[in-house]
């Protein structure tokens, strides 16, 4: 799918949304021209977001003589009809996230970071396919699909996917400064009586390893919650624009103020409805969003339109009927 900018915006406007696959859209980007990557991607084997998806994809990567063990590129993946998140093995989803990102290391500026909230998966051979909507909530259709058991994949097991990524992102030479746990003292109420209910998430802040020495990088702690702990407690937000997984403002407004500089340009390769988009205009942050559904690209062109149009009133307010400035 080719890549279309917003253009229903302002010429005065600081954020831009841009429709395709993040993978094709990242290796556009101008070298060193991202402060600060902020997302949180599809999570593995949850919901399918109304997607077409090929169920029997790990049947033809066999038929191809290839074992179940090895992982296909990303590339092989999404020409035979894969989604990312839908990935038949937990391996293939890391390591096809993990392509994703390195597909734009280079337009991370030096002293960049990179934010990445991921959740964690129980695995079930028979596991639940919803088509949208939280788990344990409503009655969102769903489907099953079997998913082969082995090594670490066994039934009840919590497969530690947000772990095994930061540990293959440290191996692709990613910094990790953080794992911050984000706890949701809101989550939904889950029938299983023989654990305790997942109630966190993980928030990784990366950066990059430099050529020699330490690593340097853009950091204002005076930014993030006032304990500067690594566990903060943060309702989850209501789904916004048939997106049920939106970012909390106050998630994502300390990880934005403290990890890029005013005037710095935010990324967020799976924007969604542009929730961090939104709160880094509202800080005086460029901030630029890629997003495959269609659906989802409408909610946030509508977000960046109602943002650009506040910031017009505001000015004309502070300045004067007579400044027709648009600039925060």
């Amino acid at each position: 799918m080719s890549a279309e900018p917003v253009d229903d915006l302002p010429s005065t406007a600081e954020g831009e949304v841009w429709q395709g696959d993040a993978y094709d859209l990242m290796g556009k980007l101008e070298p060193e021209s991202i402060d600060l990557i902020i997302t949180s991607p599809p999570y593995w084997g949850l919901r399918t977001y109304g997607m077409d998806y090929n169920e029997d994809i790990l049947a033809e990567w066999k038929a191809e003589g290839h074992s179940q063990e090895e992982l296909p590129g990303y590339e092989w993946y999404r020409a035979h009809g894969g989604v990312l998140g839908l990935e038949p093995l937990p391996e293939w989803f890391i390591n096809h996230l993990v392509e994703i990102f390195q597909r734009g290391a280079h337009a991370l500026k030096p002293r960049g970071s990179m934010w990445v909230n991921l959740g964690d998966t129980y695995f079930a051979r028979w596991s639940s396919l919803r088509h949208d909507g939280r788990q344990g909530l409503g009655d969102n259709p769903r489907s099953r699909r079997r998913t082969p058991m082995g090594g670490y994949r066994q039934e009840k097991q919590l497969l530690l996917i947000p772990a095994r990524f930061a540990i293959a992102m440290q191996e692709r030479r990613w910094i990790l400064r953080n794992d911050l746990i984000w706890s949701k003292p809101n989550i939904a109420p889950r029938p299983e009586k023989d654990r305790l209910r997942l109630s966190h998430e993980h928030f990784f802040h990366f950066v990059k390893r430099p050529k020699e020495g330490r690593p340097s990088y853009y950091y204002d702690l005076g930014e993030v919650e006032k304990e500067t702990r690594d566990v903060v407690t943060v309702n989850s937000a209501p789904g916004s624009d048939g997106h049920s997984a939106t970012f909390p403002y106050a998630l994502i407004e300390p990880r934005i103020l403290s990890s890029c500089p005013p005037g710095g340009t935010v990324l967020d390769p799976f924007c969604g409805t542009g929730r961090a988009l939104e709160v880094a205009l509202r800080n005086g942050r460029n901030a630029t969003g890629f997003e495959l559904s269609p659906n989802f690209i409408e909610a946030a062109r509508a977000s960046l339109s109602r943002k650009s149009a506040s910031s017009a009133k505001q000015a004309q307010l502070f300045d004067g009927p007579g400044d027709q400035s648009t600039a925060d």
